[in-house]
């Protein structure tokens, strides 16, 4: 049998508060009053998911910057990957 998701939890506790300020943050961005209590169940799934689609995109956005920068190691073996194409190619 299926387990699926256990729970809504972050992987690294120590964000928790400041992934929460974050998804207000992008909420106010993109046009969506959050909700004062901060119950989100009576929002639309669609609004929810717009909040949680564009945290992502910042997210991924500012890991490529990191990466592209040189500012986050890059794991073991992954170093080339990091590279831009065609970035140790030279050309005439």
């Amino acid at each position: 049998m299926a387990q699926g998701q256990r729970g809504n939890r972050a992987l690294v506790p120590q964000a928790t508060q400041a992934l929460d300020s974050f998804k207000y943050q992008v909420a106010a961005e993109i046009g969506i009053t959050p909700p004062q209590g901060g119950y989100w169940g009576d929002l639309p799934a669609r609004q929810c998911g717009a909040v949680g689609g564009h945290m992502v995109r910042r997210m991924i956005q500012l890991a490529e910057q990191q990466l592209a920068g040189g500012a986050a190691a890059p794991a073991a073996g992954f170093g080339a990957a990091a590279q831009p194409r065609g970035a140790g190619t030279a050309r005439a």
